[in-house]
Parts: C-alpha cells; structure tokens; sequence
C-alpha cells in the first residue's frame, strides 16, 4: 500500500490530507480559530453534580461546561478523598460542588454537546503513552506478533524505574529500537515532572496541557513503513517538521519534504474535488449504483441502491455486486468524512447467505485499515447492518457546514468562515498564473461582513502577499455558500 501524506498550511488553518495509491482516505483540518482540544489538560471545578446520570458537569475555562462520568475517575487522582470511596460508589461521594480537579479531554465539543473529560491522565509521545496514575502496561492491539509483543513489553519495563506510572505502547513503535523506546520514556518522564509543577501552581479553569499542532503531530505519529513520502508547503513548518524527525527518527528524514510547486499542494490528487463530493449526500459507484449518506445527533443512516445498474447475469449477482462495492465505498467514507457514532447501513436484501458474508467481510477489511476503533454487528434478515465508530474530533461536515437557512434544515451548507478560505484559496491560484490584476469578490452580505471583520486581517495579508487589490461586492441574491472571485 503506497501512502502520502500531504500538508496544506495558511494562516487561517491547517490541512492534513492522507493519500493511499493515489486516493484520498482521511482528511484533518484545524482552525486557528477552533483548535481541537482532545490531549488537553486542564485544572477544572465541580459546577454540577447529577447523580441520576452518575456524571457531572465540570468548568475547564470553555464556553461550555465539559461532562465527566463517574466510571471516567480514577480516585488516585483525586484530592480530598477518602479511602473508603470505591471505584462502585455513586458520583455524589467522589465529588462535590466547587471540588478542583486535574481533567483531560477525550472528546472535542461536538454540536450542543460540551467537551468529554476523564482524570485518568494519558500524556502521549512517538512510540508510548505514559499514564502517570496506572502501573499497567498495555499494547496496540495491532501489534501482533508475540515475540515483538513481548521485546516491546520488556524494555518498557526495563527502563520504566524513576518515575511511577504505566505505558501504553502504541502501534507505531513496532519495530522500534530500545534508544528510541528509552527517549521516549524520558521525555514522557520530563512532561510529567513539568506538569507536576504547573499543576501545583495553577486554579480552575488553567489549561495544564496542550497538545502538539496538527502539523507536528501528524509527523510525531508517522509510520515508518507505510508512508512514502509527506509533503509541506509551508517552509517554517516543514523546518520544524524536519528538525523533529532529524532528532528522534534519523532514517525517516529524507521524506519529509518541501513542497514548492507552481501547483497547489491539493491539486496534486484532486483533493480539492474529493473534499467537495465526500459533503454531499449521495456517493455515486463505479457500477452505477450509489449510496446515501444521512447524518443526525442521533446516528448516521447509509442507504445503499442500485441506481442505474440492473447487471448482465440474475439479480441475486446484481445486488451482491453492488453491495459488495458499497461496502468499501462504506469504509471510505467513514474515515474521509470522519463519521462516528452508531452507523446503521441498509445493504440490498440478499438471499445467498454467503453473499451476505462476503459482504460482511469487504466492510471489515476495509475498516481494518481505520485508525479510529470500530465495532461491526451481524448483518440482520432484513439487511441492515449496525457499525459503532469512534469519534473524538467533529466530522467534516460539523467543521466545514452549518444548517441551511434557506430550506430550515433539510440540509446544509458551508459556513461564511469556510466560503471565506475557498476564496482564499481560489485567489491564491489565480495569483501563480496572472500577474497585475486585480481581483472582485462577490458573494453573501454574510460573507462579505465576515470578510470586513472576522477575516479583515487575513484579507489584508493576502492583499499584501500577492500585491494586488481586492474589492469587495454584495451581492443579495447569492445563497450562504455561493461566491464569485473575479479578475478586473
């Protein structure tokens, strides 16, 4: 499997696209403006306490209160406990109102819902995870083979003295060496002790902890045999990129590049297109079948038809074939739009019952190669099928679209601030291929404010980066998301 990794870096957000044989799989995208908050740790305070639901509502300095249920604390962590509270007992006897406590976050805010806590704290490195409040030492579950299980195990536990604390040994120190094993114990060590202090000295509401930016993060976490090559188009951050990998992973220095083509990064593999189609509803097959995607809060509903295909054999075959193809249109998708949750997926009722585990066995093999853990059910009489998928970041959708207000929410539409950056990125191309013009944006009298205010800076950064004027025109008649860039 052939794997590149691709970064876009602006201003205004960063971009992280992952390549497999020249297709998209997975996209991640963080705003300056909206930084994802998972990793984080903060010092937070009880506000209320909701023994009903065994959980309680917790102030971490966000607009929102975060949510942290009772089996997500481990009382070693906790201070002003007494040794008589068990990890059983109602939340009411582990917490009280106004109580300050050590939090991390395991779940960004999604839609109404706030942050999700745990005061199990995990502080993550290349290979391990250290766990300051546990003396387990866990493996990825991909990890498989006994004797590396095993090498990895016993090195963790040679080095771990010092420091009290457990490990999980993450998947990509397969085949780590014991230098780099040790480094990372270490640094995990010295982040600690660091944290330690800062906790010591800060009040509710301090964030203790934040975690690396996409960018750096998505080189610390790199495989190493399955990425080719990972492209920046950013010098700074490729410089910073590069100085990581040099330091602590030598052998993987020589594909970490630059990226300084005419071309726009994404338009490399057409990623731009592939962004555009994996928002809209319909996924049309290469058979001429196609599947529906539907997203709630409740759940997500896949839909799969055969459209225009009827097939050259019985139908039996037509349908087997569709959904066959569906199912690893299916696992695409989960992981390119970032879908989790429950997913109930409606297959084309198939007799054969061999039929339905070949299906079964497409969507699985498909899934394996998802980062993000997922659970697949047997496939019901009537078709349908139940997939659970984690998620801890918003989906594509949630980051890049809001409900439409023309139709009152039958569908949606991409926000003023994402309207903005295509602008952006449009100008941007123009300028590599025209010199001296000048440029008008039309669009939305939401767009255009968001422009003249939130953006004003942006705007004017990019007015100076290129060296030419833009203006801008109102346009009522234009819908949220429609927008023209022209050159005068």
């Amino acid at each position: 499997m052939s794997q590149e990794i691709l970064i876009n870096v602006t201003p205004q957000e960063t971009r992280v696209a992952v390549v497999e044989n020249g297709l998209l799989q997975e996209l991640q995208i963080e705003r300056s403006t909206a930084r994802g908050i998972v990793s984080n740790i903060y010092v937070g305070k009880v506000v209320r306490i909701l023994p009903g639901m065994q959980a309680a509502f917790i102030d971490i300095g966000l607009e929102r209160t975060a949510f942290l249920h009772s089996s997500d604390i481990n009382l070693n962590t906790m201070n002003g406990t007494t040794n008589k509270v068990k990890e059983d007992d109602c939340i009411s006897r582990k917490l009280h109102d106004g109580q300050e406590l050590v939090v991390q976050v395991i779940k960004d805010p999604i839609g109404s819902k706030g942050a999700r806590l745990t005061t199990r704290l995990a502080v993550p490195a290349r290979n391990l995870v250290f766990l300051p409040f546990s003396t387990h030492i866990g493996i990825s579950q991909k990890i498989e083979g006994n004797s590396e299980r095993k090498r990895l195990k016993d090195i963790v536990k040679s080095h771990a003295g010092g420091v009290a604390g457990g490990y999980i040994i993450r998947t990509v120190a397969e085949t780590a060496t014991e230098d780099e094993i040790r480094s990372d114990i270490q640094i995990l060590h010295k982040i600690w002790l660091q944290l330690q202090l800062k906790i010591k000295c800060s009040e509710a509401g301090d964030v203790i902890y934040r975690d690396l930016p996409l960018a750096v993060r998505t080189v610390r976490d790199m495989g190493r045999d399955n990425v080719e090559r990972l492209r920046i188009d950013s010098r700074e951050t490729w410089e910073r990129a590069y100085e990581l990998v040099a330091e602590y992973l030598p052998e993987l220095a020589e594909r970490v590049e630059y990226y300084s083509g005419e071309r726009p990064i994404f338009d490399l593999y057409s990623i731009e297109d592939e962004i555009q189609k994996a928002l809209s509803r319909v996924v049309p097959l290469k058979s001429g079948g196609h599947i529906i995607i539907d997203q709630t809060e409740a759940m997500i509903t896949i839909d799969v038809n055969t459209g225009t295909y009827v097939g050259h054999r019985n139908q039996e075959e037509t349908l087997f074939k569709t959904n066959l193809e569906a199912a690893q249109a299916i696992a695409r998708q989960l992981r390119l739009r970032n879908i989790g949750g429950i997913i109930i997926i409606d297959f084309i009722d198939m007799v054969e019952i061999e039929h339905q585990r070949q299906v079964l066995r497409a969507l699985k093999r498909g899934l394996s190669k998802d980062p993000a853990k997922n659970f697949i059910t047997e496939m019901t009489s009537l078709g349908l099928l139940e997939v659970t998928r984690k998620r801890t970041r918003e989906s594509l959708e949630h980051i890049l679209c809001e409900v439409c207000p023309v139709c009152h929410g039958k569908a949606v539409v991409k926000t003023a601030q994402t309207i903005c950056y295509d602008i952006f990125r449009e100008i941007m191309r123009d300028s590599r291929e025209y010199e001296d013009v000048s440029y008008r944006i039309l669009a939305s009298e939401k767009v255009i404010d968001m422009l003249l205010n939130e953006e004003e800076k942006s705007l004017a950064n990019l007015r100076e980066f290129i060296n030419a004027k833009i203006e801008l025109q109102v346009e009522t008649l234009y819908t949220p998301d429609e927008y023209d860039v022209v050159m005068v």
